[in-house]
């Protein structure tokens, strides 16, 4: 029975801390004196209930001490395991406490979709190669053969297609190469999940063609694995992400080194 008015309580506190959350992010939205007094109340109210959870009961020592100063040496029935016991006991009762206030008030994790936005700077388009970001192949004669789409970075893929205007594009040396790239993404579900359109995969014969794509369309950062494409742009974007097992020493301020794509945003 008091296990079960232990878990009541507790599930009450969860409550009433989500309650007081959401009362807060209403009240930031709109912050005025009244606000600002109302937030100040719940705060001192979640303050001390805090207190009251976490600080053992003095009541109960004295009890214990009263108890023990009324009773006879002859007749005392408590041993010394059972005493063990009950201080075990009780701390470990005020620890599931203390971990449940914890818990209640630890911070949110944040979504793939919020660390994307943040460590893009909150670009609004985004241009980046195909071959050895997010395809296997790393060579156009490999996409000769066929094309498939990194299964790591398909989730990241499809998080900036949803707050980027993404474009994608790579160097072939012919038709049959596109059709395999087209036909890669679209079995991936890039573009039924995401916002990508087929005609935002740009296909050129050569690497001076790739960099003459990224120049007309202006992106806020470029995504490329050549280094000396990168140093090119470096004047003309905004940011540029060098996908290399290397870090080049020397490179410009704007322009961040990774092993992946997903890596980038921290999903390996």
């Amino acid at each position: 029975m008091a296990d079960n008015s232990k878990e009541e309580f507790l599930n009450l506190i969860k409550r009433v801390g989500a309650f007081i959350t959401v009362k807060i992010s209403n009240l930031l939205r709109d912050l005025d004196s009244r606000s600002i007094g109302a937030i100040a109340g719940l705060a001192l109210a979640v303050f001390f209930t805090w207190r009251l959870l976490t600080l053992p009961s003095g009541t109960q020592r004295r009890q214990h001490k009263s108890s023990a100063g009324a009773t006879s040496s002859g007749s005392s029935t408590c041993t010394t395991a059972d005493v063990t016991c009950s201080k075990v006991s009780t701390s470990s009762e005020y620890s599931s406490t203390q971990n449940a206030v914890k818990e209640l008030f630890q911070p949110a994790k944040p979504t793939l979709g919020k660390i994307v936005r943040k460590r893009l700077n909150r670009g609004r388009k985004v241009t980046c190669q195909l071959l050895g970001v997010i395809l296997e192949e790393s060579s156009p004669e490999e996409l000769q053969k066929q094309a498939t789409v990194r299964p790591s970075v398909l989730e990241v893929l499809l998080e900036i297609t949803k707050c980027c205007d993404l474009y994608l594009m790579e160097r072939v040396l012919d038709d049959e190469s596109e059709k395999k790239v087209l036909v890669a993404l679209e079995d991936a579900g890039v573009f039924t999940s995401g916002g990508l359109v087929k005609d935002k995969v740009l296909f050129c014969g050569t690497e001076n063609g790739r960099t003459s794509f990224v120049r007309q369309l202006e992106p806020d950062w470029h995504i490329d694995t050549n280094p000396e494409i990168v140093t090119q742009l470096a004047r003309f974007i905004k940011y540029q992400l060098h996908i290399s097992a290397i870090n080049p020493e020397g490179s410009a301020s704007n322009i961040f080194t990774t092993t992946s794509l997903e890596n980038f945003f921290g999903l390996v």
